[in-house]
């Protein structure tokens, strides 16, 4: 049961050490993080293998909890979250999937991440010839009452080489596209909030199977793969 659900104690600590993010802390209290990231980690090779019974998936990383800071004005040495990321198998099954569990602030997420210049042109010039597919299946209901909007940044009138004009605009601006799905701190405790969170991943395939076909054929329908 430990492996299948998300504690009140996961997420007590968590908040505790948003409150003392510091090294000091952390040490003193390590062996309960350890404890706390065994189960975390067997929760999520747990959904990987629900998610395996309706996607090819390769593997599961799981993000460190101590934060690289070297860059940043925020020198806490620690995440307040426990994340991990899902990647697809095999050249031919495009986008990713990813859990963060944080007290008030857990989401999942699917989709393209700030996908590289090469993918984000083709998918522009797919929506550019026609769009209609990727818009039924993103308006149709079960979708959209499972994962709301597309979401992620955009170019503010239109990229490089396209018309502001253009009536798929609003999506061929989009730098990242990818979807969002919040939960409360009580849907994350539920005994269902694994079932919940395959449930939902296994509604994105359509929208992976149509994006990977996108992204591994030219204009014309021919494989880009050999």
């Amino acid at each position: 049961m430990a492996d299948t659900v998300i504690t009140k104690d996961t997420l007590r600590f968590l908040n505790e050490l948003k409150i003392n993010n510091n090294r000091e802390w952390f040490e003193q209290n390590k062996s309960e993080f350890k404890s706390l990231e065994t189960g975390v980690k067997g929760f999520y090779n747990s959904l990987m293998d629900k998610m395996k019974e309706h996607d090819e998936i390769e593997k599961l990383k799981m993000f460190r909890i101590y934060r690289d800071v070297r860059f940043s004005k925020d020198k806490t040495p620690y995440k307040s979250h426990f994340a991990g990321s899902f990647s697809r198998a095999g050249a031919k099954l495009r986008g990713g999937y990813y859990l963060q569990i944080r007290p008030g602030g857990s989401f999942m997420a699917a989709g393209f991440w700030e996908p590289n210049k090469e993918d984000l042109l083709r998918i522009r010039k797919e929506l550019e010839l026609d769009a209609t597919a990727l818009r039924e299946l993103i308006n149709k209901p079960s979708f959209k009452n499972t994962w709301g909007e597309l979401v992620g940044d955009e170019v503010k009138t239109a990229p490089k080489g396209f018309s502001k004009d253009d009536p798929n605009i609003d999506l061929i601006r989009k730098k990242a596209f990818i979807f969002v799905r919040n939960f409360t701190d009580k849907e994350v405790l539920n005994k269902d909030f694994m079932v919940e969170v395959n449930k939902s991943f296994k509604e994105i395939r359509p929208y992976f199977n149509l994006m990977s076909e996108i992204l591994t054929t030219n204009l014309n329908g021919e494989s880009l793969l050999n």
